[in-house]
C-alpha cells in the first residue's frame, strides 16, 4: 500500500527573499567551519562537501563517497548521506538568508544504493518561509548533475540568534575560534533576523 506524499512545505508560507548579500550564482562557497564534519577540510574522515550558488533559491553542492563512510561494504553509511543533505540544506539557509538557523527535522527518501567511489549531486532550494521556520528540500543524483536520483531529503530549519551557538557550543571549540578567527568563514549574518 503506498501512501500520497504530505504536502510540503506542511504549512502556508511565502517564498523568502535571497538576501541582498547572498553570494552571486556561480560563487564557490567556502567551508563555513574548518572542523564541519560536512564541509570542513580539517575534519580528516568528513564528507568535503563543496557547494556553489545556484540561481534564484538554489545552492549545488557535491561529494564523493570514499572508504570511511561505508555503511553495508562498498556502500555509503545512511546516516552519513542524512548528515550530507543536512549539510547541504543548511548551507543553503545560511548562504541565500544570510542568517544563521538550525536543523529542527530532517526526513530522508533513500531511493537506490550510492556506492563507495559514487559523487553525489545535491540540488538544494529554500521552498517557503513561515516566521522563523524555513522549509528547505533537495535531490541527491548519482556522477552528474542529471544522473538518477538516489536520495531525496526535505527539512524545517529555525532561524536562531548567534547567542544559540555561544550558550550550546562546546568551550573550548569556543575558545579555539576566538584564538584563531580563520577557522570559520567571514560571511556576514544579520544579528537580528
Amino acid at each position: 500500500m503506498s501512501r500520497a506524499p504530505e504536502p510540503w512545505p506542511p504549512v502556508e508560507t511565502d517564498l523568502p527573499q535571497r538576501h541582498e548579500d547572498a553570494p552571486d550564482p556561480g560563487t564557490d562557497l567556502p567551508p563555513h567551519y574548518a572542523h564541519c564534519f560536512g564541509c570542513g577540510d580539517q575534519a580528516e574522515d568528513g564528507l568535503h562537501l563543496r557547494a556553489t550558488v545556484g540561481e534564484g533559491h538554489t545552492i549545488l553542492s557535491q561529494f564523493t563517497v570514499t572508504e570511511a563512510h561505508q555503511g553495508a561494504p562498498g556502500l555509503a553509511h545512511g546516516g552519513l548521506l542524512a548528515c550530507a543533505f543536512d549539510e547541504a540544506l543548511g548551507t543553503t539557509v545560511g548562504n541565500l538568508l544570510r542568517a544563521p538557523a538550525v536543523t529542527a527535522k530532517l526526513e530522508t527518501s533513500f531511493l537506490r544504493p550510492v556506492p563507495v567511489g559514487t559523487t553525489l549531486f545535491i540540488d538544494a532550494h529554500l521552498d517557503g518561509s513561515a516566521g522563523r521556520k524555513i522549509y528547505v528540500s533537495a535531490d541527491g543524483r548519482l556522477d552528474a548533475p542529471d544522473g538518477p536520483i538516489a536520495v531525496r531529503a526535505r527539512a524545517l530549519f529555525v532561524l536562531v540568534d548567534l547567542s544559540h551557538f555561544v550558550t550550546h557550543g562546546r568551550k573550548e571549540d569556543l575558545v579555539a575560534v576566538a584564538k584563531d578567527p580563520s577557522l570559520l568563514s567571514h560571511r556576514p549574518f544579520e544579528i537580528n533576523p
